[in-house]
This record gives structure tokens, sequence and C-alpha cells, in this order.
């Protein structure tokens, strides 16, 4: 056998497995949602499908209102146990959205107000600071903490997933607008989602150490909504 028709034979054994491997490897994707395959889908939350999105409206029955929100425009309602409002500008409440991987939310605060300590289990975010000053920060997953206060002008990342947070530590009211890369990233409340889900209280006491069962009514009570 000459050289060379054994060094084709040879580099096509090494090469076959290869292919073989990036034909059925998992592609690697970047984007909270999946890309749109089309101009725009304009949702159609009229339609009895459940599915991983919306089905889109027929084109010929999309406006250029289906691109509008007006949402925002709401006055703030910042008189509640946190002090604090969001108006969130998803999928669900802006049919244009849907396909884009995209949301967006406004975010007013009296003074000390919190939006609690929360997750977006879909979505990465980056807040930037409209008025007034806010400690925010998050907390990975080994439970270091990243955090500072940041004022008008200013910008932060929240990566994915990761429980984070806004005080309003200013002398005044503040404002903050979000962007968020999902329709639907989802919004999950730590201390709702503990002690407003109905956990068995023995979890809730051996995860916590120290509440007793007075406590951990008292806490349920508060976070289900029963008072």
């Amino acid at each position: 056998m000459e050289y060379s028709t054994f060094f084709n034979i040879f580099a096509g054994l090494l090469v076959f497995p290869a292919l073989l491997l990036l034909q059925f490897a998992p592609l690697n994707v970047n984007a909270a949602d999946a890309d749109p395959l089309q101009d725009f889908c304009v949702a159609d939350l009229t339609k009895d499908l459940y599915l991983n999105g919306y089905p889109c409206k027929t084109p010929a029955a999309v406006t250029t209102d289906d691109f509008v929100f007006d949402g925002l425009t709401a006055p703030p309602q910042t008189n509640n146990s946190v002090g604090a409002s969001a108006i969130l500008a998803d999928v669900d409440t802006f049919a244009g959205l849907n396909s884009l991987g995209l949301s967006f939310a406004k975010l007013d605060f009296a003074k000390g107000g919190i939006i609690q300590p929360h997750t977006h289990p879909r979505a990465s975010e980056i807040i930037y600071v409209v008025k007034g000053a806010l400690y925010a920060g998050f907390v990975t997953a080994d439970n270091k903490l990243f955090a500072k206060v940041i004022s008008k002008g200013e910008v932060m990342i929240f990566p994915r997933g990761l429980i984070h947070f806004q005080l309003n530590v200013g002398d005044a009211p503040a404002q903050a607008v979000v962007a968020l890369n999902s329709q639907s990233p989802g919004f999950q409340t730590i201390s709702s989602a503990l002690f407003g889900s109905n956990i068995k209280d023995e979890v809730l006491q051996k995860s916590f150490l120290i509440l007793d069962q007075k406590t951990i009514d008292r806490l349920k009570a508060i976070f289900s909504g029963s008072k």
C-alpha cells in the first residue's frame, strides 16, 4: 500500500469520530430566549394554547400599537409594606415582546423602600438609576455578596438566576428602570417562596435552626397573604 493511501485512510479514521461528535453535540446558545424566526411575532393572547411562548398574531392583524406600551406612565404605588412598586412590561402585558427575548420594568421607591431579595430564573437584569441612591447587590451560588450604593446615572448588572435586591438609602424617593434578556423572566421573592408556599414546618425549622412554631406560623401568615 502506498504511503499516501495509508495516510488518507488513517486521517479519515481520525476525522470521522470528530464529525460524529459535532453532529450530535448540543449547540451552545447564549441568549436567554430562543432566536426569532421572523421579523416579529406579536403574541396572540386570546389563543387557548399552552406552549413555550405564545403563538403569533396573523401579520395582517398586527398594528403599530402592538409595539407601543404605555404602562410605565402609571403613577407609582409605593404606599405598601415594602415602600416600593414595580411595573413590568413582559410578554403578558406587552404582546409585541413575544419572541424578542427582552422585557423591562420601572421601579419606584419611597424613602426606605425595598425590592426584596428575589430571583429571575430565566433572565439577567441590568438596572439604571433614574434618581436617588440605591443599595443594590446580588449573592453568588457560593454566597459571596457583591453590593454597593449606586446613584443617578449609574448602571449595575445582576446575573441570571442569582438572588438580588435594591434598597433606597437616600433621603428622598428613588426611581430606576431595568431591562431583562427574556420576554418572560420570572420573578420569585425569596421570603414568599419559603414562607408563602406551604412548605412543611419541619423543613423551615431545621433550615433556620432558631425558628419556633410560633415564629413559623407568624411568618407564614405574613407571606401567604392570610394576614
